[in-house]
């Protein structure tokens, strides 16, 4: 209905309404009308009750009344995103990946495993409770056979005799010396290495020798041996005992015998690095006079490090504090494997001896190229 018919409908309604009310007082204020009649006398009537009030018409409201209440608020609707349920059709892990999941395990190398484990998640990152699944059975198994190898190991050096498993060398090549002369020289050697289970032995020998227009520019000997024994995988006790020869720095020869603490500070096998120290007592005789007895503080490094399996570089450095003599002795040399057990070495040995003869220079060096053999 429009708002004009609304408006007319209630005007009609109020017309009415008005008309009806207005009658019965024109018929008051006109008696003499009804005396007019002759009708007998009646006794009067009661007056008539008075008309029913009449309902009031509808307001129809055209607008909200100003004082109306405001319509509810109706609460914020919350939107939940469901993800549509996976596809049944889609394959998590493919039977050939697990197949080579499954051969990379068999091999018992982690770096082989862990290569086609990422290629594998890369691949198919639906499969990654699969794949984790079979790299936790790859590391539970890889540190079984560790364990394993572990316990063989310690019941074979428990049940070896001391003359098993030596490892050795054997070095012969030329040098080049400079200090006290600057010639070519022969140069050999040799080291033994026995790791047991509590003992650990290593034995060295070297020798270098020449001369220069018929002088003898480099005469020297060294050998030395030194047990240890493990306390654990860090802590260790030395002993030494040392033989040095050297007629052009002035003596004839050099007893040390010496006892002390070491640490092996990194234990890898591609990264090792000992450490020791402790008291020695020295008997030296050099030339034209007589043997003498000292004793002497004494620390030394060790160290290794394999870049690669083919190239590795050690270090082997010794200081000794007397009262009134010091030296130090310092092996670099760089090893390249060739083929099989033989590999080339390139090395630099440093002497230093603080109390030498008037004629002698402290510092003497020492290059030398050479082939190795091992065992």
């Amino acid at each position: 209905m429009s708002r004009l018919s609304c408006v007319f409908l209630a005007s009609g309604c109020l017309t009415s309404t008005m008309a009806g009310a207005a009658q019965p007082a024109h018929r008051a204020t006109h008696p003499a009308h009804r005396a007019v009649h002759h009708h007998p006398v009646r006794p009067p009537a009661a007056a008539p009750s008075p008309p029913e009030a009449e309902a009031e018409p509808p307001i129809l409201w055209l607008a909200a009344p100003p004082d109306a209440a405001p319509p509810p608020v109706a609460p914020p609707l919350l939107t939940l995103l469901i993800p549509p349920p996976p596809n049944p059709n889609a394959v998590a892990l493919p039977p050939a990946a697990r197949a080579l999941l499954e051969q990379a395990m068999s091999k018992g190398s982690p770096e082989s495993f862990s290569a086609v484990e990422k290629l594998a998640r890369e691949t198919y990152p639906n499969g990654g409770a699969q794949i984790d699944a079979l790299a936790a059975e790859n590391a539970a198994k890889i540190a079984e056979q560790n364990a394993a190898s572990a316990r063989a190991k310690a019941d074979a050096l428990a049940a070896a005799s001391f003359l098993d498993n030596w490892k050795g060398e054997i070095d012969l090549g030329g040098s080049y010396t400079k200090g006290n002369g600057d010639a070519l020289a022969l140069y050999g050697g040799f080291k033994l290495n026995k790791e047991g289970l509590h003992w650990r032995h290593a034995l060295s020998a070297r020798a270098d020798y020449s001369k220069s227009a018929g002088t003898l520019s480099t005469d020297k000997d060294t050998a030395a041996y030194q047990p240890q024994y493990k306390f654990d995988d860090g802590l260790y006790a030395y002993g030494l005992g040392q033989f040095d020869r050297d007629k052009i720095l002035g003596f004839d020869y050099r007893f040390t015998e010496g006892v002390g603490m070491g640490y092996t500070v990194l234990p890898g096998q591609t990264l090792h690095l000992d450490i020791d120290a402790g008291p020695a007592l020295r008997q030296t005789r050099y030339i034209g006079e007589t043997s003498q007895m000292r004793l002497a503080g004494r620390g030394s490094v060790n160290f290794l490090w394999k870049p690669n399996p083919n190239v590795q570089i050690t270090e082997v450095s010794a200081v000794f504090f007397e009262s009134d003599n010091s030296n130090i002795t310092s092996t670099t040399a760089l090893d390249t494997k060739l083929f099989g057990p033989l590999k080339a070495r390139l090395s630099y040995n440093l002497t230093y001896e603080k109390d030498t003869p008037s004629a002698a220079k402290s510092f003497d060096t020492i290059t030398t190229a050479s082939l190795v053999y091992s065992f």
